[in-house]
């Protein structure tokens, strides 16, 4: 992968590494041009929302550019805490805590919680941080085909006979393939067997959901989702991690988790931007930014679909009814013709996401559209049409993975 990515630098086709020049919206100037930015996990567009920059701002002009210490020591202000405060009461749990970025939440946490004589059963497709922290527990490690529940009933059950200590892990909505996780067959199972589950909502927090909390609450399953993670770096518009839950949970989380422990506190002006964007996400605006949002990848679906271009098919809810993601794939025929593909979108003014192996199966890669509220009907009209007229078109070759 290394020399891969070095001949693509070399010859100016990375998809990978490349250089913002503007700030990441709808739109974004890179290599000397303006781009639509079909790559950020930016979704509400609260990254550059007035009341997230103020608020950032007067942070830094309050306590400095930095929290100068770890939370255990001199690093919590009263911005920390009243961040906690607020993801707590928005989430209808009794306390939060915050780690500084979203992967050091799953390692922290799953590491301080599980022992080397647990089991944790992973779908194949949950994020690396969730992984990384299995490993880093050393506990016995199972992984089921993806959204598989009936692969998950054999093991659960068979953990339950053998008495091991049992944790499912999840996430709400998938970063690669941007399908929900059926979380009502699932935490019915975990409830049946006696396994803990934690889900990640990285990508559903600020979507999902009557309150905009996540896949947990769009399901109704919160009294069985026994740890529930979030990240501020996606629908939240600034950086870092938390976890909600009883308070009992994050107590023994700030005692034992070495990655909150020992690290230096999030800044302070990415606490406070965190802060004023939920607020937001919890407001009028919020519904509207996040009603926008997915009407737009219900647009680009369509589009996409009016010129027979396949996406992977979005999840379904119990009533039959499409749950919607701001994470649209189209699968592209090998990693070579996805170098190509991004390259001649990047030419016409489009920056798409990838999605290659490790992050989906080898030789299944994704051309990854990421799409925000931010985007015009005409942003989105454009990429369609463009995508449409770009995937079937054969281009020069690139070094083989």
């Amino acid at each position: 992968m290394m020399h891969f990515v070095r001949d693509l630098e070399e010859t100016g086709q990375a998809p990978v590494f490349r250089v913002m020049e503007s700030a990441t919206t709808g739109n974004v100037r890179v290599a000397g041009a303006d781009r639509i930015m079909l790559g950020s996990n930016n979704y509400l567009g609260l990254a550059t929302h007035p009341k997230v920059l103020e608020a950032a701002r007067d942070a830094i002009d309050r306590y400095g550019a930095a929290s100068t210490g770890s939370r255990v020591a001199n690093g919590s202000s009263a911005l920390h805490t009243e961040l906690e405060a607020e993801l707590a009461d928005w989430h209808g749990c009794q306390s939060a805590l915050l780690f500084p970025t979203g992967y050091q939440t799953n390692v922290g946490t799953i590491s301080a919680l599980i022992r080397e004589t647990d089991t944790v059963i992973l779908d194949w497709a949950a994020h690396a941080s969730l992984n990384d922290g299995v490993r880093l527990a050393g506990a016995d490690t199972a992984r089921i085909q993806h959204n598989d529940v009936d692969e998950l009933h054999e093991l659960l059950y068979l953990t339950a006979q053998s008495g091991t200590p049992t944790m499912v892990v999840v996430d709400g909505l998938y970063s690669m393939e941007g399908d929900v996780a059926p979380l009502d067959r699932i935490a019915a199972l975990c409830d049946r067997f006696d396994a803990m589950l934690m889900v990640d909502e990285a990508h559903s927090a600020g979507i999902l959901g009557p309150n905009r909390t996540g896949a947990v609450e769009q399901y109704g399953v919160a009294e069985s989702v026994d740890i529930r993670m979030g990240t501020l770096s996606k629908a939240i518009g600034s950086i870092g991690g938390y976890v909600v839950g009883p308070s009992d949970l994050i107590d023994y989380l700030r005692t034992h988790a070495r990655a909150f422990q020992f690290t230096t506190a999030a800044t302070p002006a990415s606490v406070a931007a965190a802060l004023a964007a939920v607020r937001v996400i919890r407001s009028a605006e919020g519904a509207e930014r996040a009603e926008r949002l997915l009407a737009n990848v219900r647009r680009l679906r369509d589009g996409l679909a009016a010129h027979d271009v396949p996406t992977l098919a979005p999840s379904l809810d119990p009533r039959g009814e499409q749950l919607l993601g701001p994470i649209v794939p189209v699968p592209i025929d090998g990693e070579p013709m996805l170098v190509e593909v991004w390259n001649e979108l990047f030419r016409r003014g489009i920056f798409s996401g990838i999605s290659v192996f490790p992050g989906v199966r080898m030789g299944k890669p994704l051309l990854r559209l990421c799409v925000t509220a931010e985007h015009s009907a005409a942003d989105i009209d454009l990429v369609a049409d463009t995508i449409a007229d770009v995937v079937p078109v054969s281009h020069q070759p690139v070094p083989a993975l």
